[in-house]
């Protein structure tokens, strides 16, 4: 079994369409990975077992009667638990949602499912996604699999766990500042933010309605896109949705070539407060798209040095917003509901009770950002810092094909280490954030580990808009060459150690 878990989803479909496999004997053996080491990986808020093996049994059926499916039909996948699914709660890690089971789906749960991808659960995040490290759950902290000691990344950090410790092959997540690629960084995952508006955000619980943007999760640069493909395109039903056609990021993964692409390093993403043994990484790794053949030079984004902020003000000002859905009122928690108590009671009492320590930290700053005699000065002010971001860009990639830095500062911290330290956890994100205030794509891929701890490193990649399939051109030229220099994935690795043995079905 053990074997079967380390293969990539490409290659999972390939068996499977040769009926050397069938998707049932695929879900459960992620079922009974899921089983064997989730009590600490903690990767999974839910799981449903019979409606997996369900929905795989009616897959082989339609492929045992002749008809012709897409490549990822019978392929397992963690779903990030802010997509809305019938059946199945959504919680967004929050225990103000305990129990909820939505009455529809969101638009990319049935793409999803149109694509016969069976959804083995809903993986467990910061709450409402607001985290760099998933210890913002309402539930419990998730773990990382190259060590357990340390945090996976957030807020999807479900996601990108149960892809390092071999639960699925393929996972949803969504990106509101980093929430994708973070997680993948320092899991020594494949995670992409695609286009703002390329993939639909209806039946996605919302947090920052202009930021967030959900995305594939995977441990190949092929798999993501293959991903990519199936949850891409416009959607009539979320107003912010791109009517255009959804670049062929598949072929683009599949016939990587970068030689004389314009490659850029963004000058400000680097330098100090930036772990060594990221930076030296970072820097193996654009030596081998040099020696690709890509061209390598250097712009300046000046206003990246206030992106933090203005995301800091932009983000928690819309989270005010879309947060006071969550009211007492119509689904969820409610607490002091005795007859005695007025509405408004009722009201503040539950939302005292659901919401975290972090959520409200957020509720409080944007609803005082968007105050009377404070809007212009912080919100409207935080608006014009994400023009200028955005005119940084554009400036940029009028020289080059795509920019490039670092996926994150420093390597997985230590769980603990940072919760009562907002600022330095934010820190986390400094390198993503430019890409959600902006709207373009970015896509986080693994350069090795640091020499410092020996824990994962993440590449950053950033195109203009609906340019996707650049990411993945440079994401797999650059994957493949460091999979060809390593002697196989960087995954690997983890499945050396005793640990990592144990969580990829060996013995521990």
């Amino acid at each position: 079994m053990s074997d079967l878990l380390h293969t990539d989803a490409a290659e999972l479909s390939g068996l499977l369409a040769d009926k050397q496999l069938s998707a049932r004997e695929l879900t459960q053996a992620s079922l009974e990975q899921i089983e064997r080491v989730d009590s600490e990986v903690k990767a999974f808020l839910h799981v449903d077992a019979d409606r997996a093996l369900a929905s795989a049994e009616a897959i082989d059926a339609r492929r045992m009667a002749g008809e012709e499916l897409g490549p990822l039909a019978g392929i397992p996948l963690a779903m990030k638990d802010i997509f809305t699914m019938t059946g199945a709660p959504t919680t967004c890690g929050s225990r103000i949602l305990e129990g909820w089971v939505p009455p529809y789906n969101s638009t990319i749960t049935d793409k999803v499912l149109a694509a016969g991808i069976v959804v083995l659960g809903k993986t467990n995040m910061d709450e409402f996604a607001m985290g760099s490290s998933t210890e913002n759950s309402g539930y419990f902290t998730t773990h990382n699999p190259w060590d357990l000691d340390r945090i996976p990344g957030g807020s999807g950090g479900g996601s990108a766990a149960a892809l390092a410790a071999f639960e699925a092959p393929l996972a949803l997540g969504t990106d509101t500042g980093g929430s994708i690629r973070q997680p993948a960084a320092v899991t020594a995952t494949v995670g992409v933010k695609p286009t703002y508006g390329a993939t639909s955000r209806y039946g996605v619980v919302a947090m920052a309605s202009s930021l967030d943007t959900p995305g594939p999760c995977a441990r190949t640069v092929l798999d993501a896109a293959l991903l990519h493909q199936v949850i891409a395109g416009w959607d009539p039903r979320d107003s912010t949705s791109i009517n255009a056609a959804v670049p062929d990021v598949v072929a683009a993964a599949k016939h990587a070539e970068v030689k004389g692409l314009k490659i850029a390093v963004v000058r400000e993403l680097g330098g100090d407060g930036y772990a060594p043994g990221v930076l030296q990484r970072f820097n193996e790794a654009l030596a081998v798209l040099a020696e690709l053949g890509a061209e390598i030079t250097e712009v300046s984004c000046p206003n990246f040095d206030y992106a933090l902020s203005a995301y800091y003000l932009i983000m928690p000002s819309e989270v005010s917003s879309n947060l006071a859905r969550f009211d007492a009122m119509r689904y969820g928690l409610r607490v002091g509901d005795d007859g005695v108590n007025s509405v408004e009671d009722v009201m503040n009492l539950t939302r005292g009770a659901g919401f975290g320590a972090e959520v409200k930290r957020r509720i409080i700053i944007g609803t005082y950002a968007l105050s009377s005699g404070y809007y212009d000065a912080y919100y409207g002010s935080a608006q014009k810092v994400r023009t200028l971001i955005t005119q940084d860009f554009d400036a940029a990639f009028a020289s080059a094909d795509v920019l490039v830095s670092p996926t994150t500062p420093t390597t997985a911290f230590k769980i603990g280490e940072r919760v009562d330290d907002p600022l330095a956890m934010y820190k986390a994100d400094l390198c993503t954030i430019p890409s959600n205030l902006a709207g373009n794509c970015a896509i986080s891929v693994p350069v090795g580990l640091s020499p410092d701890d020996g824990l994962p490193v993440g590449f950053q990649i950033m195109a203009p808009a609906m340019a996707d399939d650049r990411l993945y051109r440079v994401g797999a030229a650059l994957e493949q060459a460091l999979t060809d220099r390593w002697g196989g994935p960087l995954l690997n690795q983890l499945v050396a150690s005793p640990a990592g043995a144990y969580l990829s079905g060996g013995a521990r």
